[in-house]
């Protein structure tokens, strides 16, 4: 697993860790069970304090991506398939309005987009 922080972001870095992790739990990248680093390790890796760390890991936990075993480490939580869905069409929904705010501000039109999208699921 790789999270890369940003320092021009505008999310905090606990929250920009928070938000990879459960990107990469959304798109199957981590599978219940898969374990995750320790937070010690993590905060090395990324340079970052230790607090930082556990207070991501704390999140994702309160939020059910994350089950942590005291003495053992942190784990990816099963997720309920239903759930799971919703939240990848969450994702879906959120890039998709990005793109077109993009799109607007380039005086795009609407079938442009649609030629756009055509081309690029047929890739």
């Amino acid at each position: 697993m790789k999270i890369v922080l940003s320092n021009d972001s505008k999310l905090t870095i606990w929250e920009q860790i928070t938000e990879q992790i459960k990107d990469a739990i959304i798109k199957g990248e981590l599978n219940p069970g898969d374990p995750l680093p320790s937070i010690r390790s993590l905060a090395r890796d990324l340079r970052i304090s230790v607090i930082t760390t556990k207070r991501a890991y704390d999140e994702l936990e309160a939020e059910r991506y994350v089950d942590s075993i005291q003495g053992k480490g942190s784990f990816v939580a099963a997720q309920d398939n239903a759930m799971m869905r919703e939240k990848r069409l969450k994702n879906i929904e959120n890039k998709l309005s990005e793109a077109l705010i993009e799109a607007r501000i380039m005086g795009f039109k609407y079938e442009d987009l649609e030629k756009m999208l055509r081309i690029l699921w047929e890739e």
